[in-house]
């Protein structure tokens, strides 16, 4: 993409930008990977891996993970250490991001039911940095009501975009039940049908959404489920999400073959060729965690086995009694090996989504 095409080049991109950046990846078949990110160590994994493979990336906070970037011991009974946790992490995304010269979306992963407190509180800090830089601090929030009755599932999102408009804030809304764990809401004993969304569902969300804002995208239900399983034990229909651009088409009139912004979630320990399907039926973001945050393991893993003999003390090590440790458990350098093989992974994920060489 020629980032010419956006009206800011690098760092946070927000509004008109953000559904510029989503047509282009349809029109050219790739989809963005959605980083969960819990520290700024993790965020640089991240932007490093999109700076280096030219493409753009989504960074994303849970509920959870905001809570530990503002840090494990501070009370979370009234979602205060998320909504600061997510305030800080955000300040923090858009001073470094424009120094890896990329479009980075940033965005706020699953918000359930009981988690809205948490998405008003960071609305408010949206309305906020709207009123003093013309631009809400979040590009984008999800609103996950997906376990609730259909229709209060539908009319309490459009609720939220209405609000979110005047921001030119993007809203991605999630309807079907992914299946899984993930970030403390546990969904491995649904009927496996809930796992699978309805085209008149999809109909029935684009036209409440579509008449408030255009800055929306849908997380479909294709049986998709959190976390790595064993290859035969989850199975995915990506090609469900053709019948639901079909279905929108039809009903709506667009010209569009594409007309909906669709998302991948639980994205972790899919193959290649159901990523290849789901993208050329529309979805311009996919969700990476599980992956990553093993990847982000194996690295220090592997140094600490390694060094094994050289961090059990702060004096002393097979090069001699009188040698200092110091280099060895400076956590800049164990912490710095997860952040490679992090970087690695992300990067695998630009190349199969198709994402790399888009900039």
């Amino acid at each position: 993409m020629a980032t010419a095409d956006l009206s800011r080049m690098t760092g946070v991109i927000v509004g008109d930008d953000v559904l510029k950046l989503f047509k282009y990846a349809q029109e050219k078949n790739f989809a963005i990977p959605a980083i969960n990110v819990t520290s700024s160590s993790t965020v640089v994994a991240s932007l490093e891996a999109a700076r280096d493979k030219k493409a753009p990336i989504i960074l994303q906070m849970s509920q959870g993970g905001a809570a530990y970037f503002a840090g494990k011991g501070v009370a979370n009974d009234k979602q205060q250490a998320s909504i600061a946790g997510a305030v800080a992490g955000a300040q923090y995304i858009r001073s470094i991001a424009s120094s890896y010269d990329i479009p980075v979306i940033l965005h706020t992963d699953h918000c359930a039911k009981k988690l809205l407190p948490w998405l008003d509180g960071m609305m408010d800090a949206d309305e906020k940095y709207f009123k003093e830089h013309g631009e809400p601090l979040f590009s984008s929030h999800m609103i996950d009501l997906s376990e609730e009755e259909v229709d209060w599932n539908i009319q309490t999102t459009a609720r939220y975009l209405k609000r979110a408009a005047p921001m030119k804030q993007w809203l991605e809304m999630e309807i079907g039940i992914t299946g899984g764990e993930e970030d403390g809401v546990n969904n491995e004993d649904v009927d496996n049908n809930s796992l699978y969304t309805q085209p008149e569902d999809i109909l029935n969300i684009y036209q409440t959404l579509s008449a408030i804002s255009p800055y929306f995208s849908i997380a479909a239900g294709f049986g998709n489920v959190h976390g790595v399983y064993k290859p035969g034990n989850v199975k995915l229909h990506p090609e469900l999400l053709s019948k639901h651009q079909a279905h929108v088409k039809e009903n709506t009139g667009s010209k569009e073959d594409k007309p909906v912004f669709l998302v991948f979630h639980g994205g972790s320990g899919s193959t290649k060729s159901e990523y290849k399907e789901a993208i050329s039926h529309g979805v311009v973001k996919v969700n990476l965690d599980t992956d990553l945050q093993y990847a982000y393991l194996t690295g220090i893993r592997d140094y600490v086995l390694k060094k094994k003999d050289f961090i059990m003390s702060q004096v002393g090590n097979p090069d001699g009694a009188d040698k200092p440790n110091k280099k060895y458990f400076d956590p800049r350098v164990w912490v710095r090996e997860g952040e490679k093989t992090m970087t690695a992974r992300v990067q695998e994920g630009l190349v199969d989504f198709n994402t790399a060489n888009q900039l």
